[in-house]
């Protein structure tokens, strides 16, 4: 491979590391883990129209809570930030206009890399949930942003979550407002039915509007074919299988593509607002990390709470997380990130935390990991074949012996390279050079570059909402 000319590019090395970054992508990537399994190992078009259809014990309703809550939507957030973050490291000579264009290149050759290995994640280790090309893709819108201030970033880093909270693209304040009006009007027409009164035209429509509205949130025949099919390609070969997870995929792509690239740029840049106040990357004090916490935990954790309340009543009152969902998601995430540069600025807390500098520093491998494993061994039909055997709590398990056995591997692999495969391969490419992968020694230091493993990724929306 052509060596680069500029010599000033090259992976970030050893002390130059900022530890906090590692540790906060290792427990992102491993917490998305819960989020995954249930994509993998259970009848998705089936929980998704009934979450209680896996099974629904005190134990499977506290794990779906929990998850929901703490994990879901926020190891996507916290990866998210990262990635604004790790441009920033890998920009750092660009932050003019007029900067190195070298830099530039080397971050969109990273970035069309990065979109062909999640192609690979999608069609080859058939993962639906690849999140990879859709950071590769707001990536490329990323990079022209590195410059403004911190207070524009997170006003354009908001966006999102404004849109989600008036209705773009599904539910928000007006179907909260139109709902709740509705609701009100169809009490008041039961009332009156109650009563033996004649029932006016407008208790009429309220009436008629509630039951196409129950009609249309009651499975069809197309939800049935397509929970037939699932099950069908999780008793087959290996190319039924495939066309299923292909399948799934292009049926998210195609109706939530722009959308999830949209969320993504918008919290990257939130990210990069972070990295140029010094949040992200640990430099504020024990004080501001406490306050930040109880603050963001505050409302995210509320708001979650009550979004799950509502939803396990099983009904079609209107629900708050259709406005507050995105808010409270960015919440938790940051809840999460400033718990962790709390904890790591304390002798006990750095001492927890530093087992997932490991996995941070190999996230991108272990994130195909999860999948092949996933995929291919444990769930396949020409694997373990254990799809479709386990509720929520068996579920969540599973996650938990899959982190620890993660986690492991990762400290196992780091003691004798300076990355993981995937990293190492990545980066070769997209230095147009053979990086060193073997440490020359045991005291060699961790050779790996903090922009990198950190572009990795829903909620229960669809099918395809796995990240």
């Amino acid at each position: 491979m052509v060596e680069l000319g500029n010599a000033g590019l090259a992976p970030v090395r050893g002390k130059a590391r900022i530890d906090v970054l590692d540790i906060l992508r290792g427990i992102a990537i491993l917490g998305i883990f819960y989020i995954n399994v249930p994509y993998m190992a259970a009848p998705v078009w089936q929980f998704s129209a009934d979450i209680r259809s896996l099974g629904w014990s005190a134990a499977d309703q506290n794990a779906w809570a929990l998850i929901n809550i703490f994990l879901a939507g926020t190891q996507r957030c916290l990866l998210e930030f990262l990635f604004g973050a790790g441009m920033m490291v890998l920009a750092r000579k660009a932050m003019t206009p007029d900067g190195p264009v070298a830099i530039a290149d080397l971050y969109w050759r990273r970035n069309l890399w990065l979109l062909a290995f999640g192609l690979f994640d999608v069609f080859f280790l058939l993962w639906p949930g690849d999140i990879l090309h859709v950071y590769a893709l707001a990536a490329l819108f990323l990079f022209p942003f590195r410059t403004l201030g911190p207070r524009v970033l997170l006003a354009l880093g908001l966006g999102w979550a404004l849109l989600w909270a008036v209705g773009i693209p599904e539910h928000g304040l007006r179907q909260y407002v139109d709902r709740a009006a509705l609701v009100e009007q169809v009490d008041q027409a039961r009332t009156h039915q109650r009563a033996g009164q004649t029932l006016t035209a407008a208790d009429g429509k309220a009436l008629a509007d509630w039951g196409r509205l129950v009609a249309a949130h009651q499975p069809d025949a197309e939800l049935h074919a397509r929970i037939d099919r699932e099950i069908k390609a999780h008793q087959g070969s290996f190319l039924p299988y495939a066309r299923e997870a292909w399948s799934d995929w292009s049926s998210h792509a195609g109706a939530w593509l722009v959308w999830d690239v949209i969320e993504a740029l918008c919290t990257m840049l939130i990210g990069v607002a972070l990295w140029k106040w010094g949040v992200i990357q640990g430099q504020r004090s024990k004080g501001f990390y406490l306050v930040l916490m109880l603050a963001a935990y505050g409302f995210g954790v509320t708001a979650r709470t009550l979004g799950i309340l509502e939803s396990i009543h099983f009904t079609l009152m209107p629900r708050t997380s259709w406005v507050t969902g995105e808010f409270a998601r960015l919440a938790v995430g940051l809840g999460h990130l400033a718990l962790v540069n709390y904890a790591v600025k304390t002798r006990a807390g750095n001492a927890l935390l530093s087992v997932f500098k490991a996995p941070g520093r190999m996230a991108f491998s272990l994130y195909f990991l999860q999948q092949f494993v996933g995929k291919y061994i444990l769930f396949a039909p020409f694997g373990f074949n254990l799809w479709g055997r386990y509720g929520w709590a068996q579920m969540a398990a599973i996650s938990t012996i899959g982190v620890a056995l993660l986690v492991l591997f990762a400290h196992v692999w780091m003691r004798r390279f300076t990355s993981g495969p995937l990293e190492w391969l990545w980066r070769s490419l997209a230095y147009v050079k053979w990086q060193p992968l073997r440490r020359t020694g045991p005291s060699a230091p961790p050779l790996t570059d903090p922009a990198s493993p950190q572009v990795l990724s829903a909620s229960a929306a669809a099918p395809q909402a796995a990240r």
